[in-house]
């Protein structure tokens, strides 16, 4: 099958198949993990996707283990009315890694697109590099962000855990950094069920510094990535590289997305989670 290759800004990859419609399960999973391993982000568009929720299950089968949630493979990423918590909300989502409350942290995170919001709806999904982040930064900003530890407790329907990670850490599988961090929201009042945050080894105006420095290289252009949703699209995007969150949307826009979480070859137990029920 011919592909068209397009690179995204800053990081990242869409193939489009030659002839639209073209089934997406003909595009070799040994090519997409190659380019996964040097984009962190691919993106298969204008392809025949999934019917079905088993569908989309099978195809992440041939990634790897699937991570099973108590809803079963497939979470429904869709507003929900009086939401009781924010990932059903159509809030923006601060940029955070999947798994940091889970006994296993997944290396795939798998999305396919049911439905997109329209034009200026809103809902693109957040991705930041934090290897780019990390290359671009300043010897002071990374001593800076090497000192913090953040504490994280959450508590929704699907687990109620505690973790502590370093913000800076290595890969587990590959030995170079990443930065792990939960972006505290900045929507107080507004923001369905927020986090229990706490961050050691800075305090007062270093602690201030450190959120606003780690913000602005986050959110920098060079390192940062928004996905605009078209129907269809499968995004295949590295769960312990980047971090990810979600703009706000408009109420009621048709924004259903499905996601899917395949852990590594070897599951990359959580070495953070201090207690998970």
């Amino acid at each position: 099958m011919k592909l068209k290759k397009t690179r995204l800004y800053p990081f990242g990859i869409v193939l489009e198949a030659e002839h639209p419609g073209r089934d997406v399960n003909a595009v070799p999973v040994q090519l997409l993990r190659e380019l996964f391993r040097e984009e962190q982000l691919v993106v298969l568009r204008n392809f025949k996707t999934f019917e079905s929720a088993e569908e989309f299950s099978t195809y992440c089968n041939r990634w790897g283990e699937v991570s099973v949630w108590p809803f079963g493979k497939v979470l429904e990423l869709i507003e929900r009315e009086n939401p009781e918590d924010h990932i059903f909300d159509h809030s923006y989502v601060p940029l955070h890694w999947d798994g940091m409350y889970r006994p296993q942290v997944p290396e795939y995170q798998i999305f396919h697109c049911v439905e997109a919001p329209l034009a200026h709806q809103g809902g693109r999904t957040t991705f930041s590099n934090t290897l780019l982040a990390l290359k671009n930064a300043s010897e002071e900003q990374k001593a800076l962000w090497a000192k913090v530890s953040g504490t994280y407790q959450r508590k929704m329907e699907f687990y109620s855990s505690k973790t502590v990670s370093p913000v800076i850490t290595d890969h587990p599988r590959r030995g170079f950094p990443v930065i792990r961090y939960n972006e505290p929201p900045d929507a107080e009042g507004s923001f369905v069920n927020p986090p229990d945050l706490h961050f050691a080894g800075v305090t007062g105006e270093e602690e201030i510094l450190f959120h606003r420095s780690l913000r602005e290289a986050l959110y920098a252009p060079m390192n940062f990535y928004a996905h605009e949703w078209k129907k269809g699209d499968v995004v295949i995007a590295d769960n312990v590289s980047l971090l990810h969150g979600r703009e706000a949307f408009v109420s009621q826009a048709p924004r259903h997305l499905q996601r899917v979480h395949v852990l590594s070859e070897v599951p990359y137990n959580n070495p953070g989670l201090e207690s998970y029920q």
